[in-house]
């Protein structure tokens, strides 16, 4: 086996099956007419071909290469930077709105690269006929979120277009990364163990719910991990790499993270958590709350000696209480991920193919 700092990591998403280079999935009308579909959008195969295919190909730089959910740039002070669009719809559903996620999303993103969210500016595009009521109620709900996840947002544009009164909002962050955090999926070493912060998959299920026009009892998990995740490192555990569990859910992310350092990402099936409510709401739509979106749910690979500290710090968290340590880093498998299932079997877990779920953010 090559040895870990040897190792050449591939730009982008890579971890999925090599079918095809080119856009086969781009919906085609004739043999030279390619089209972007929503399956670009999903967060599995399509997207990652989209990205590597034309974005990572023509913006190219060391700092975007590394691919992760912030960008660290360099300077006085090392700095993170991010920036996220939100197109959900419903923009009002069960345990939050477009507001609330926008700032959620985008301080979560600071995050997982180790920083600590400072400020964020906020882009509307207004749609002709949306309500001025609405508007402030989401426009208070980012206030309020902003305010608890501790950042300020400190600059902002406003477009009005023809339309059939929709918004679409765009939230870019910056976030100070303090000396010595070095915070990256290919850190991650054999022994490492992996953890979750709580539920999988409410956020997805509350979207599909609220589409539907079906009454149960799931909400969404959108939420500022903030303070989880500082007290993770105030009480020094060895944190390897972080993750936001959004589109595609944790199996996207595991295999990205397999791809980034070479290893094996196993769970164990028994230990994932999923709420009582979404695990029947999957059962009954024929779902996998692995490939679910989450929109304040983290995933964690530490060290094996800080896994139980690390477990107890999360679990105090207000949005931890259900979390678990549900697998380890191995030598099995290298390059990808899978499931070590209830009764002894293995399940490697593929990309997520095609548009499948409705958009959650």
């Amino acid at each position: 086996m090559v040895p870990h700092a040897h190792r050449q990591r591939r730009r982008g998403p890579a971890w999925f099956p090599q079918k095809a280079v080119v856009f086969t999935i781009i919906r085609q009308k004739g043999d030279d007419e390619m089209k972007i579909t929503m399956a670009h959008g999903s967060g599995g195969w399509e997207t990652s071909q989209l990205i590597e295919g034309i974005f990572a190909k023509y913006f190219s730089n060391p700092i975007l290469d590394q691919m992760e959910d912030s960008a660290v740039v360099p300077g006085g002070e090392r700095l993170a930077f991010t920036t996220d669009s939100f197109v959900v719809n419903p923009v009002f559903f069960p345990g939050g709105d477009i507001g609330r996620l926008a700032v959620c999303g985008t301080v979560n993103d600071l995050l997982m690269s180790g920083s600590q969210p400072r400020y964020l500016s906020v882009g509307m595009i207004l749609q002709e006929g949306l309500e001025i009521e609405s508007l402030e109620r989401i426009v208070r709900s980012m206030s309020e979120t902003a305010k608890e996840a501790d950042v300020l947002i400190v600059a902002g544009d406003t477009k009005v277009v023809e339309g059939n009164g929709e918004l679409y909002i765009n939230t870019s962050g910056i976030g100070h990364i303090p000396d010595q955090r070095e915070v990256r999926a290919s850190l991650c070493q054999p022994g490492d163990r992996i953890l979750v912060s709580g539920y999988l998959g409410d956020h997805h299920a509350a979207i599909m719910s609220a589409r539907m026009g079906i009454e149960n009892e799931i909400r969404s998990d959108c939420a500022p991990l903030s303070q989880m995740v500082e007290q993770l490192f105030a009480a020094g555990i060895s944190i390897r790499a972080m993750r936001d569990i959004t589109r595609g859910g944790l199996a996207t992310i595991l295999g990205e993270y397999a791809h980034a350092c070479g290893y094996g990402m196993e769970i164990a099936e028994e230990a994932i958590p999923v709420s009582a409510a979404t695990r029947g709401f999957c059962d009954i739509l024929g779902l996998d709350p692995l490939y679910m979106g989450n929109e304040g749910k983290m995933l964690l690979v530490v060290k094996p000696e800080d896994a139980v500290s690390a477990l107890e710090i999360m679990r105090k968290s207000a949005y931890g209480q259900q979390a678990a340590i549900i697998g380890t880093v191995t030598e099995h498998h290298a390059g990808r991920a899978y499931v070590k299932t209830s009764i002894g079997g293995e399940r490697l877990l593929s990309a997520l193919y095609g548009e499948g779920l409705p958009r959650i953010c």
